[in-house]
C-alpha cells in the first residue's frame, strides 16, 4: 500500500538528485522556518500541556516567519488521559502554527478495534482498555468474549464525539520539512521514501533501528522507547516513554541546528 493512509495536509518533499542522501549534521530546515516535534504521548494529558505552554513562549519563536508543531502520533493508550489528549489536539489554538498530526500505530490499532472487535481485541492488552477507561468505559481483560469485545466496541463508537472520529480518521502518515522527514516508526531501508508503506511507517522497529546507511532525508520518529533522544547520522528517535518516564521530549529543529525542548 502507497503512503499515506488518509492525509489532509501536503507534504513537503524537497527535491535531491535520484541517489543522494543527507547525513544528521549537514540536515537543515528550509530557511526562516522552525518546527517543534513531539514524541509518544500516550495518554499522559499533563504533559502535553506543560509542553505546549513551553513552545508558545519559547523564545526562537518571533524570529521565525514559518512555525510547525509536528505530532509524532501515538496519542492513546496506556496512560490515563486518551481522551483529553485528543481533545486538546482537537482544541489547539495556535493560528501562528502550523499543525500536523501524524498517525500511530496505537491509533491504527483503535480504528482497527472499532472496525473488527474480534480481530482487533489485541488493542485492548496494549494500552486500550486505558483508552476505554478514559471514555468512560468499565472494561477487564480477563475472560473476555467474543460477545464482550463486540460491545465494547459499540460503547467505545457511541462514545467518541464526531469530532474524536474525524480526528482518528484524518492522521497522516507522513510529513517533511528541509532535509526531515517525519514519521511515527521509522521506514523501510530497502524503499525510498516515495515508495514506503504504511504498514512500515507506523509498525517497523528492528530494521530500520539497526540499519546505518543513510537515507534521502533524516527520518525522525517516535514509537521505540529509549531512556534519552536518540541522535544518529541517519535518524532521531524520540520516544523517551512519557507514559511511565514523565518525559515527554520536544525536538526544535531549526537551520541546521537539532536541540531538545
Amino acid at each position: 500500500m502507497a503512503l499515506p493512509r488518509i492525509s489532509t495536509m501536503v507534504s513537503k518533499l524537497t527535491h535531491k538528485a535520484q541517489g543522494e542522501t543527507i547525513p544528521l549534521a549537514d540536515a537543515r530546515m528550509p530557511a526562516d522556518e522552525l518546527a517543534f516535534v513531539i514524541g509518544d504521548i500516550h495518554g499522559r494529558n499533563d504533559l502535553l500541556l506543560s509542553v505546549i505552554e513551553r513552545i508558545t513562549t519559547h523564545e526562537y519563536v518571533p524570529d521565525y516567519q514559518k512555525r510547525h508543531i509536528v505530532f509524532l502520533g501515538d496519542y492513546v493508550d496506556r496512560g490515563k488521559m486518551s481522551k483529553e489528549v485528543i481533545q486538546t489536539l482537537i482544541d489547539l489554538d495556535l493560528p501562528e502554527f502550523n499543525i500536523v498530526t501524524l498517525d500511530g500505530n496505537h491509533e491504527a490499532s483503535m480504528r482497527g478495534f472499532l472496525e473488527n472487535p474480534v480481530k482487533g481485541k489485541r488493542w485492548l492488552h496494549y494500552g486500550g482498555d486505558a483508552t476505554l477507561r478514559s471514555y468512560g468505559i468499565d472494561v477487564s481483560l480477563d475472560d473476555l468474549t467474543e460477545a464482550d469485545l463486540v460491545a465494547k466496541s459499540a460503547e467505545l463508537e457511541m462514545a467518541l464525539s464526531p469530532s474524536h472520529k474525524k480526528f482518528l480518521y484524518g492522521l497522516t502518515g507522513h510529513y517533511s520539512l528541509g532535509d526531515f522527514f517525519f514519521t511515527h516508526a521509522g521506514i523501510n531501508p530497502k524503499r525510498v521514501l516515495a515508495e514506503q508503506s504504511e504498514r512500515d511507517l507506523l509498525w517497523i522497529r528492528s530494521e530500520f533501528l539497526t540499519h546505518d546507511g543513510l537515507y534521502e532525508k533524516v527520518i525522525v520518529h517516535g514509537h521505540s522507547i529509549s531512556a534519552q533522544p536518540e541522535f544518529r547520522d541517519n535518524r532521531i528517535g524520540i520516544d523517551t516513554g512519557a507514559f511511565y518516564s514523565n518525559d515527554l521530549t520536544c525536538l526544535v529543529l531549526y537551520g541546521n541546528s537539532k536541540k531538545i525542548l
